[in-house]
């Protein structure tokens, strides 16, 4: 072996050897802080507080709950829905920040954490129910969350009723403004 070729291959090594050790020498930490772990714990628990109250109601309106068990749960889940909310807020906003306000005017200008459950419950009604346009919160004063969350139903509910039928090659599902099957790329029959 001529001294090239050992150069060659010691470079190679140290690039190779450089490539795997890198990592260890960056420190860089890819942790969740608590806070945002406990934020986003808070949002998925507030989202299946409200999405039980719908189906509760839901059984309600179809007669699958009698009257006196449909009042004591429905508040019970206020009441846990409104918990969440509150643990929300706490996360949210600084303690002891430049904006506190005395809790007096706080609660007279705020609505409170049930009638924010309650806005969040009806707003999702009237979304199930086609009532309300994508981003549209209805001024019920529901978070951003809420309004993607409307523009997702709605997309899903125009999609849904948009379907075609099948290809007559592939079985690929169709769209109503499909000219060619999205799947194999044949022509779609004219629907005339």
């Amino acid at each position: 072996m001529d001294i090239g070729s050992i150069f060659l291959v010691l470079a190679v090594f140290l690039l190779v050897a450089w490539y795997l050790v890198r990592p260890f020498l960056e420190n860089k930490s890819f942790l969740v802080s608590r806070e945002s772990q406990e934020l986003s714990h808070l949002l998925a628990e507030r989202d299946r507080v409200l999405t039980a109250l719908q189906e509760l109601e839901f059984d309600f309106q179809l007669g699958k709950i009698p009257q006196e068990d449909f009042a004591p749960q429905r508040e019970l889940m206020l009441r846990h829905g409104a918990d969440i909310l509150r643990q929300i807020d706490a996360v949210q906003q600084p303690a002891g920040g430049k904006n506190a306000e005395p809790e007096s005017q706080a609660s007279a200008a705020q609505p409170t954490a049930e009638d924010r459950i309650e806005a969040a419950v009806a707003a999702r009604r009237l979304v199930a129910q086609g009532a309300v346009a994508p981003g549209r919160n209805g001024g019920n004063g529901s978070h951003a969350d809420d309004d993607l969350e409307i523009v997702l139903a709605e997309r899903r509910r125009s999609r849904s009723g948009k379907s075609a039928g099948f290809c007559h090659k592939c079985g690929g599902a169709l769209q109503a403004a499909d000219r060619f099957c999205p799947k194999c790329g044949a022509p779609v029959a004219s629907r005339n």
